[in-house]
Parts: C-alpha cells; structure tokens; sequence
C-alpha cells in the first residue's frame, strides 16, 4: 500500500507551499485539494506547475472532491458538471489517476431519486473514462442516503461501469451505520481508495470532521481495518485525511512528518 497526505490537513496553506513543505518533510505522494490547485493554476502556468512537481518529485495520488454530480438538477447540474469536466481536464494535465466524488444526498431520497442518481453516477463514469480517471464514490455518514459501505458498493455494482470504486474513509465509516462486516464486501475491483484519521473522547454522534487527528492516537479501530485490506491485496492509496485547525496553524513540513510517521507506525503493525 502506497502512502500519500491530504492537502485538507494543510488547509489554510497553498498549493505550492504544500508541495514543498511535504516533500521537505519526507513526503512525495499528495491527495490534491482541487480549490487550491485551481487557485495556484490562476497565477501559474501548467507547464510551470508540472516542472514545480517534477522538481520536488512529487506524485499527485487523487484529487478531492467534485460534489453536485448525482441529484442536481435544471442550471445547478449545469454548473456542477461544468466544473466536473474543468476538473477531469485537470486531472488528465497533471496525471491524476482518481477523482472523489461527494454522493450528495442532502434531503431525503425517494425511489425516482435513487434512479436519478444512479444515471448520473453512471453518465459521470462515463465522462471521467474518457480522461482515463477513475471516479471513486465517498459515503457520508451525515448524509440522509448512503451513510454506510455497503449503500455505497451497491450503488457502485448498479452502476456498472468499471471505472467507479469506494472511496473508504474510516471517519465516515465509524461515525455511520456501517458495520465490521462491510468489509467483506470490499474487493482490489471495487475499492479505489483510502483516508484515514482518527478521533479521541468524542461520542461518535456527535464527532465532526474538526475532531479528527492523526490515526493511532484515538478510538477507532483501523488495525481490522489494515487486515482487511492486506487480506484482498489492496495495493493502492492510504491518504492521511484531517481537518483539525491545530494542525493548520503548522507549517506544511512539520505536519507532512507528523503524518507520514503516523500512517507508517499504522502499516508496521
């Protein structure tokens, strides 16, 4: 398994800032922040961000995230699959192989919904193969539909397109309805990614995505979790994904160390 860090652990710092602060600390693989890279290309050139990753060695590992895809309708589709084909495009420029997608079941989803959704999870599919990228679908626990692992696979298996997996993020996992079991469901087919975080003393209902740190250091169980992957040959990507603004206040070089150690400590066990 391949170790990279999210650009949301760094979050009040730039794109540039981040691509050099984590290669100073150790780490050479990120989890791109679309809004940052988006930003940092209104000043900077492709050509001169390739040659800044080129120089700093540093391999874009997926990007995050594109929501509004699945229930948006009328000039709110427009708009969010506007920007979705922008973001392939960029994907497709700087070698990004995967592309989270927020499944974005704000209100209650009724049997015409879920149809609906799974049409455009299907169309996105399709678009995003035509860049070479593959989609991975993230599940929310706060979400009123698709809060769990398996609601997720299923909608992915309904699908059907090849290029669609589960993004896994253990935060959501742990503070929704998913269950040990769900586990089992996953495959090298259909997992395509990884985030790991941790929280500590908080009553998972009430935990926040400011309340993550950094994994091993809390409550969450992610050692079942490493077994499982290890058990279906899961090669991929394991991202380091906080939102915790003790962390932002540190240079990007300090929280790439803290970081990387972490996640290595997890994998040694």
């Amino acid at each position: 398994m391949k170790l990279c860090i999210s650009e949301s652990v760094t979050l009040s710092h730039t794109f540039a800032e981040d691509v050099n602060g984590y290669a100073d600390g150790g780490c050479h693989a990120l989890e791109v922040w679309l809004t940052k890279l988006e930003k940092h290309l209104e000043k900077h050139s492709v050509a001169e961000t390739r040659k800044l990753l080129e120089d700093r060695e540093m391999t874009l590992a997926a990007a995050s995230y594109q929501g509004g895809l699945l229930l948006s309708q009328g000039e709110s589709r427009k708009a969010h699959y506007d920007q979705f084909k922008r973001r392939l495009d960029l994907c497709q420029s700087f070698g990004i192989p995967t592309l989270l997608i927020a499944a974005d079941f704000a209100s209650k989803v009724d049997a015409a919904g879920l149809q609906r959704a799974l049409a455009s999870l299907k169309q996105a599919a399709q678009w995003a193969a035509a860049f070479g990228v593959r989609l991975a679908l993230e599940f929310r626990s706060s979400a009123s539909f698709c809060t769990s692992l398996d609601t997720a696979l299923a909608l992915i298996a309904q699908c059907g397109e090849a290029n669609v997996g589960v993004n896994l993020d253990v935060f959501h996992y742990y503070t929704g309805p998913s269950k040990f079991e769900d586990l089992t469901l996953l495959t090298r087919d259909n997992l395509a990614f990884v985030q790991l975080s941790d929280v500590l003393g908080v009553p998972r209902e009430l935990a926040s995505d400011a309340d993550r740190i950094l994994p091993g250091e809390g409550d969450f169980r992610l050692q079942p979790i490493l077994d499982q992957l290890r058990t279906i040959g899961y090669d991929g990507w394991i991202s380091l994904e906080l939102f915790n603004p003790t962390l932002w206040q540190l240079k990007p070089a300090q929280v790439a160390e803290l970081g990387l150690a972490s996640l290595e400590r997890l994998l040694r066990q």
